[in-house]
């Protein structure tokens, strides 16, 4: 009998699965590099999480499908927004949370929350790569950090640079010029995510700021953007131990939900 659930978040960099049991135990989770079959990439992803989770596809009672590439998942029963499914992983992982910041790889989102998880407001950035995992890549690629690499040499910066943009043609410049100007690459790497954190702390702004706070997606990785952005907003952030599966956890716990109904 059918009687587990699956969620899917296939985003512009990564698709990610989660497959939950009928009590919302995590079973197994996958990730794939999304391409533009965004119907395989999911399949990868999705299947890697039930394969993990030593079942079988048929087992799958009810998936959700999530991020910029749902509308392209014809194996999924629903389809919901990355608001509602940040703000139900972030929840099921830290309840009481009141504030979600997600940095994916296509956009940023603030979430502010209700006491019980109830979406009150939110902010979104999907406009310019600027304050998004595009941007972070574009810097870790021009200091030759690797964008793992990125945050650990932010946080071992010991100089404070003053950066002036966050647009990311103009900010790779100024990165190169600071460069040819000897600066050490950790506070290069520091002063970009001083940059973006204050380019997020408008966001979060727009939505409410609030605690208990969640950081999610693959942003939530980079050490050094997290302590800024605390810096920022005066808050401590909490970090589930796989950020960037957030997403595709809070549309699995709506799968459960919804084949329940």
């Amino acid at each position: 009998m059918a009687s587990l659930y699956g969620g899917l978040d296939v985003g512009s960099m990564t698709a990610k699965a989660v497959v939950l049991d009928a009590e919302g135990r995590l079973l197994g989770w996958g990730m794939a590099d999304t391409t533009p079959q965004l119907a395989v990439c999911g399949r990868e992803a999705l299947d890697g999480a039930v394969s993990a989770a030593g079942a079988r596809r048929e087992e799958l009672a009810f998936v959700v499908g999530t991020g910029y590439g749902r509308e392209a998942l014809p194996f999924v029963q629903k389809r919901v927004t990355e608001i509602t499914c940040h703000a139900r992983g972030a929840c099921a992982l830290f309840p009481g949370a009141a504030l979600v910041v997600d940095v994916g790889g296509q956009d940023s989102k603030a979430i502010r929350l209700d006491a019980s998880g109830r979406v009150l407001a939110f902010a979104m950035n999907d406009k310019c790569a600027a304050g998004t995992g595009r941007f972070l890549n574009a810097m870790a690629a021009t200091l030759r950090t690797g964008i793992e690499g990125l945050g650990p040499a932010g946080s071992n910066s010991t100089r404070e640079l003053a950066m002036s943009s966050t647009c990311t043609v103009f900010a790779e410049s100024e990165v190169i010029s600071l460069i040819a100007r000897g600066e050490a690459v950790p506070d290069i790497a520091h002063a970009v995510h001083r940059a973006m954190a204050k380019r997020l702390s408008g966001l979060v702004r727009q939505a409410g700021v609030g605690e208990p706070a969640v950081f999610t997606g693959g942003g939530a990785l980079n050490v050094d953007l997290v302590r800024c952005l605390e810096e920022c907003l005066g808050v401590s952030f909490r970090i589930p131990e796989r950020p960037q599966l957030t997403g595709a956890l809070g549309a699995a716990h709506l799968a459960r939900e919804a084949a329940g109904k």
